[in-house]
């Protein structure tokens, strides 16, 4: 069963009418939704399902469902939080309800995901392991040269300064095939099947802003000021060809 990821062309929707095609031990599977399931370093969002009598269910996370053989499928899985059992039992497939994310959070998410992109745009190599929480974002990167915490954060401030516009796009398989380079992430792959695969650029390619154009499934900010302001907290040697960075928020 397909779920339409509604958060893939517009990040800011922060609910959406739904109706339910099965729930069982992993959760609930909507047919569309506005929930972003982990994936990509990017956690999964958290929420409710309004019911229609008014009754909420609690949504501790969300991820992609599984076949019987483990592997993902086109459907997104709503998981409850614990002690709901009894709304859960009364919950039936074709019901309708309303899934309302937890858009502050999701906002938090939002930023780091994009502070991550100009992370990439100020070291250019290749990303070896990624994580994005609503506290911290970490990128780990491959290489051997020690990286300068202080003219990290400056220039990361310098691009959230300039408020990059960011743009949601999409290249064929092909072309990705024919410029392998754009992919930063040595651990992730972009997904492919459909023919095509969703793509985020920063700045204006027809000019010198231009900072960063990559396959990326994620959620973004429209605008790189709206990031805000995030720090650079920590440079790590994590193994002789491996420097990761940490992101939080300015206190």
């Amino acid at each position: 069963m397909t779920t339409d990821d509604l958060f893939r062309s517009d990040a800011y929707l922060r609910e959406c009418e739904a109706r339910v095609l099965g729930i069982d031990e992993a959760g609930v599977l909507l047919d569309r939704t506005v929930f972003y399931p982990v994936g990509g370093g990017q956690a999964g969002d958290s929420g409710e399902l309004l019911l229609a009598d008014g009754r909420a269910i609690a949504i501790a996370d969300t991820r992609k469902a599984k076949d019987a053989e483990g592997k993902p499928t086109a459907g997104i899985v709503h998981v409850p939080a614990p002690g709901q059992e009894t709304l859960l039992a009364a919950l039936a497939a074709g019901e309708r309800v309303t899934a309302r994310i937890d858009w502050e959070r999701r906002h938090r998410l939002m930023r780091f995901h994009t502070a991550t992109h100009l992370l990439c745009h100020l070291v250019p190599q290749p990303v070896n392991g990624c994580s994005i929480t609503p506290d911290y974002a970490r990128l780990d990167f491959h290489m051997t040269e020690p990286l300068d915490k202080e003219a990290l954060g400056a220039g990361l401030a310098r691009l959230v300064e300039a408020a990059h516009p960011l743009a949601v796009g999409a290249i064929s398989d092909a072309e990705l095939d024919a410029n392998p380079a754009l992919v930063k992430s040595m651990s992730v792959q972009p997904p492919r099947g459909t023919g095509t695969v969703r793509t985020i650029r920063i700045g204006d390619p027809a000019s010198e802003t231009a900072i960063d154009f990559q396959p990326c499934g994620g959620t973004h900010v429209a605008n790189t000021r709206e990031i805000g302001a995030v720090i650079v907290t920590k440079i790590e040697k994590k193994s002789a060809n491996s420097r990761r960075v940490v992101l939080g928020w300015a206190a």
